[in-house]
């Protein structure tokens, strides 16, 4: 039993995984930046788990949205800096979802 392995086309999937990987987590993360700069920060409420390891009471909850509202208010940008990043952050998840599909497609159209 003799086992040939290709490791060009090794090489490719790997080169292929790692940029695709990077350009979805970067782009994901760049649009996380500048919505949070645009003053758009995605709050999440916390879930109830019965085995939490913490478990944030409403009164924490609170606390952290109102010093959430506080730091936006601080914002040194004007609304047009915000506006700008808030359709530059849209235009990065939008990258990133093209990104994945680009992928996707190599799948299949490649297989």
């Amino acid at each position: 039993m003799n086992i040939a392995i290709d490791w060009l086309a090794f090489a490719q999937v790997f080169v292929a995984a790692l940029l695709g990987a990077t350009l979805v987590v970067g782009f994901y993360a760049l649009g996380l930046r500048l919505l949070v700069r645009a003053g758009k920060a995605p709050v999440v409420a916390p879930a109830d788990f019965t085995d939490a390891i913490t478990v944030l009471k409403p009164k924490e909850i609170a606390r952290a949205e109102k010093a959430a509202a506080k730091a936006a208010k601080k914002s040194p940008l004007t609304a047009r800096q915000r506006s700008t990043a808030l359709v530059f952050a849209y235009a990065s998840f939008a990258m990133s979802g093209f990104a994945v599909l680009a992928g996707l497609a190599l799948i299949v159209v490649g297989h």
